[in-house]
């Protein structure tokens, strides 16, 4: 086989050279037009030409016309190895998952803020052996094991993974996995962190909108901004001024009651407050850039409604989580009565959680975190199935850019997306948590670019950042997991 390959290169040996001769007195020549002169120049200096080629060893032949090929996997063959985790000090608590396999290539998952590794870690037993590429068979061992709120975090951390490697092991983003893109950028929605002071507020909204870019904001309008005013609430005081929403150590306490059974209300005192809050913050902001508000408290339907009808005339882009995701009927009243859209999602696991909002035109926004509602394709589901119904879908994310970088893709993906959170705005290291493997920056303006030339997230961590800021409680760096090798149950769900 050598000796032909030499007999062909012999063969043309003279003829290419005449070939650049001619092609290089044509580049020279008055009368040769400048596309034509231009084409010509980058022939030669396109790489290695077939006339090059001619000249070039064996070795060196088959190394150019094998260039592109991913010699770095072998999809079809590719094992999953283990799987190790890395636990962040980041809004709260956030392990990092690495998926490894039998060529060498990782993927990168996210179990949700706040939640365990062991959510993730149970499901190395079952995945051990298989194939990552085959995400969505997988998928399907792994879904029963997640869950509503933080319990679909494992879940959705390596399905994650499970997506980078298959896209780094076909050369190509995530997003195309998914079927293609719609957008090249993804419109990101930012915090807006309140103070007492309007200047020092005004000064915070000017970074947000001038300096970093943001097109769309979003603050917490709860009743503790009122609770300290008198008479503005009621019967607050029982459950400690009604300000502990996310302190659920005690069952029976404020955070872990459902909000029709504290009866708590709001004062047309209170009302009046918030309301002058709202106006500052429009007044800071102007009515051109979306405005959506969130983190209410625990308080009923009719307080609900209540509320949001004091706030309509701010025209604020959503009203998030009056009520639990799971009262359909209380979503479709409140829904019903005012003219603010509504919008829930962000404890929904999977598209069969999401489908009673969407079938009774519930809300007007589904709100997935794709840490919880079962990560890119399953959210994907979500949007698709929203989008048939006239709903459109905005993107909760309160983890690290190997999160974030996970629903830049999905968003992508998703035609009626509109809006994806950033939460850690004001924190200086946290995109260097990770280096982009593309040519672009991660977030530029108020928007996160797509990763368009580089594959799976598009991403790879930077270990020494991320060694800076590991977990007290969880100091280890992706550590041997091997106690969590051996399947130890029989997990079929039906006889």
């Amino acid at each position: 086989m050598k000796e032909n390959i030499r007999q062909i290169i012999a063969k043309f040996k003279e003829e290419d050279r005449l070939a650049a001769k001619a092609r290089e007195e044509e580049a020279k020549s008055p009368v040769t037009k400048n596309e034509r002169r231009s084409f010509l120049k980058k022939t030669a200096l396109g790489g290695l030409s077939l006339g090059a080629m001619m000249y070039a060893s064996i070795e060196d032949t088959v190394a150019e016309t094998t260039s592109k090929v991913n010699r770095y996997s072998n999809p079809s063959d590719l094992k999953i190895t283990d799987m190790r985790v890395a636990v962040l000090r980041n809004v709260g608590r956030t392990p990092i998952i690495r998926i490894d396999t039998n060529q060498g290539i990782y993927g990168l998952g996210e179990v949700r803020d706040g939640a365990d590794e062991r959510y993730a870690l149970m499901l190395k037993s079952r995945i051990l052996g298989l194939n990552p590429c085959n995400v969505e068979q997988l998928w399907k061992i792994i879904n029963q094991f997640g869950g509503h709120g933080r319990l679909g975090g494992g879940v959705c951390a390596v399905e994650m993974a499970l997506w980078d490697l298959c896209g780094k092991a076909y050369g190509v983003p995530a997003w195309q996995l998914l079927g293609g893109r719609y957008r090249d950028k993804v419109r990101l929605y930012a915090d807006t962190p309140g103070f007492d002071d309007p200047a020092e507020f005004a000064k915070v909204m000017r970074e947000r909108t001038v300096d970093q870019g943001f097109t769309w904001l979003k603050m917490d309008l709860g009743i503790h901004v009122v609770a300290d005013e008198k008479d503005s609430l009621v019967n607050s005081q029982f459950w400690g001024g009604a300000k502990g929403q996310y302190d659920t150590r005690d069952y029976m306490s404020y955070g872990s009651t459902l909000h029709p059974f504290t009866q708590v209300q709001i004062t047309d005192k209170g009302l009046e407050g918030l309301s002058q809050y709202v106006e500052s913050v429009r007044n800071a902001v102007g009515y051109e850039i979306p405005l959506c508000a969130d983190h209410f408290g625990h308080f009923d339907v009719n307080n609900s409604i209540r509320f949001a009808r004091a706030m309509e005339k701010y025209r604020l882009a959503w009203l998030e989580d009056m009520v639990p995701w799971f009262y359909t009927d209380q979503w479709r009243t409140v829904s019903d009565a005012v003219e603010t859209p509504t919008c829930t999602g962000e404890d929904i696991y999977m598209l069969k959680g999401f489908k009673p909002l969407i079938d009774a035109r519930a809300v007007d926004i589904v709100h997935p975190d794709l840490g919880t509602s079962g990560g890119l394709l399953e959210t994907k589901k979500i949007g698709d199935y929203a989008e048939e119904h006239g709903v459109a879908m905005a993107m909760h994310m309160a983890g690290s850019p190997v999160c974030f970088m996970a629903n830049v893709h999905c968003a992508a993906a998703t035609q009626n997306f509109l809006a994806l959170e950033h939460h850690s705005v004001d924190t200086p290291w946290w995109e260097d948590l990770v280096k982009m493997t593309g040519s672009q920056p991660m977030v530029d303006k108020g928007f996160a670019n797509v990763p368009l030339d580089a594959p799976g997230l598009g991403i790879e961590l930077n270990d020494d950042v991320m060694k800076e800021h590991l977990h007290p409680e969880a100091p280890g760096y992706f550590e041997p997991t091997p106690d969590w090798d051996r399947r130890r149950s029989w997990d079929r769900t039906w006889s």
